[in-house]
């Protein structure tokens, strides 16, 4: 901790490496390791290949023609696809999960310090990863054109888009193809030829688009029942060299919304499963909100009416009305529900109890399952899986589960805030040549400390220290910038004209 704030004592903050260095005090204060300990560099020395396993039961999948797609630079390939169409019109999906249970036992140096992050932690500067890169983005990682252990989910999904069968098993898998959302969304929507990754192998064109079709079809039937559609910023700096040049906003497209939909599939499936079998479960939650009348009310400005019980169909209507109506401000409004929805959490749910459930998702059983590589709860969850499967003792009794649900909620939020606060910094820093310039906002929120406003581009927020009337959230304006801290994270606007 010393050497951070020695480094960061003595220096003008310019560019990417200053933010590197807030980063890393970032994680400290928020009761994170940004650095791995010397047992745990031991352990990883020991680890001379990635995981094998002789057991009978392991399924051999490596010929089958599974991809991987995630972002451009992602390099810890935590699942992999495949689908099937079936002679009755009903399609499998397969979702592989990469088995880092198999060289991250429990009780090892490897595992407490996930056990103590529980959740990588991503920053534009510098990335902090759960495990150490070794394992993640090579030994458990699913790369192309390698031969990894896997935990498989097996779905049948019927004309309805209903999951009307599924089944867990472990198995050997091989990624044929590492793809890109943004490469393979160009593709789909016919911008753009099919990445040459994907080219290369025969039938992964028409694997893809039968992997899509399943997908949408699941998000028409999802949203149907009441599930969610946000949009919030989720903005991430470009650099050149040391410099900040952009602000980029992540957009969601159909590469995404496919293994969205894959990803919520397998985890209700891997839920159930566990259920199923007697087993308590790590389950991730968003209670029905307690705010709820906030939200009727707030929709009543809108001209809207919402039932007095908390009805996420109903919320579901509201919201594509919003997007459609104000596309603009669709993102702010977005975030104040978040906020007025309150949290997801992790609880513990024993089989036969009454589950809590996904308001935001709309479903009754859910886990996370599919990262396990980078989130904590997934690995507990893994591990339990292979308990079942392997017919062993559970490896976790009630009371560590419920310590763990506690742990992994506190320190999830505790990632976040690291992340938001490195989002600010990033963004002071683009921004601390601009003194002067005159931007278009929007008023996204009024606390006792201030309003808070976004600019449109870039996407950047910041406080509205200087104005001569209220404004009201969602009102338009122009704004001047006046103050940046980089270190602080501080971005202030005057109000202009």
């Amino acid at each position: 901790m010393t050497g951070y704030i020695r480094a960061m004592s003595y220096k003008h903050f310019l560019g990417r490496s200053d933010l590197s260095l807030i980063a890393g005090q970032a994680m400290i204060e928020r009761g994170l390791e940004p650095e791995f300990s010397r047992a745990v560099l031991q352990e990883l020395r020991a680890i001379a290949h990635a995981g094998q396993d002789t057991d009978p039961r392991v399924v051999d999948m490596t010929a089958w023609l599974w991809c991987s797609i995630d972002n451009d630079d992602s390099r810890d390939l935590d699942q992999l696809t495949v689908a099937q169409k079936q002679a009755d019109g009903q399609t499998k999906i397969w979702v592989a999960v990469a088995d880092v249970d198999v060289l991250v036992p429990k009780g090892s140096a490897l595992d407490a310090h996930a056990k103590h992050n529980t959740t990588s932690v991503y920053t534009s500067t510098r990335i902090f990863p759960m495990l150490p890169d070794r394992l993640c983005t090579d030994l458990t990682s699913l790369n192309p054109h390698q031969e990894r252990l896997a935990v498989v989910v097996e779905m049948v999904i019927n004309s309805e888009a209903e999951v009307t069968h599924s089944q867990l098993y472990r198995a050997k898998v091989h990624n044929k193809a590492k793809l890109a959302y943004d490469a393979i969304s160009d593709w789909i929507e016919g911008d753009e030829a099919l990445p040459d990754a994907a080219q290369a192998v025969h039938g992964m064109a028409e694997q893809l688009l039968l992997q899509d079709a399943v997908a949408q079809s699941l998000r028409v039937r999802r949203h149907a029942h009441g599930s969610l559609e946000f949009e919030t910023l989720q903005p991430h700096a470009v650099f050149e060299g040391e410099r900040v040049v952009a602000i980029r906003q992540q957009v969601q497209n159909r590469a995404r919304q496919l293994i969205e939909e894959f990803m919520i599939a397998a985890n209700t499936c891997t839920a159930q499963f566990l259920a199923q079998h007697g087993h308590a479960s790590l389950r991730r939650v968003v209670r029905s909100p307690e705010r709820w009348q906030r939200i009727v009310a707030l929709a009543a400005t809108y001209d809207e009416h919402l039932p007095a019980e908390p009805d996420s169909a109903a919320l579901e209507v509201f919201l594509a009305k919003r997007h459609k109506a104000d596309p603009l401000r669709f993102p702010d409004l977005s975030l104040i529900i978040v906020k007025l929805m309150g949290s997801g959490e992790y609880v513990v749910e024993r089989a036969n109890s009454e589950a809590i459930g996904h308001f935001g998702l709309s479903v009754r059983d859910y886990t996370h399952s599919t990262a396990p590589n980078r989130r904590y709860p997934d690995l507990v969850t893994q591990r339990m899986i292979k308990s079942v499967l392997m017919q062993a003792p559970a490896p976790y009794s009630s009371a560590e589960l419920e310590s763990l649900a506690l742990h992994c909620t506190q320190q999830e939020d505790a990632a976040r805030k690291v992340e938001r606060r490195m989002r600010k910094s990033e963004s002071a820093l683009m921004l601390a040549g601009h003194i002067g310039q005159v931007f278009e906002a929007v008023v996204t929120g009024k606390t006792n400390s201030g309003i808070w406003v976004r600019v449109f581009s870039p996407p950047v927020e910041g406080m509205l220290t200087s104005y001569t009337s209220d404004h009201e959230v969602g009102e338009l304006l122009r704004v001047k910038l006046i103050h940046t801290n980089v270190e602080q994270g501080f971005i202030d606007f005057a109000a202009w004209g």
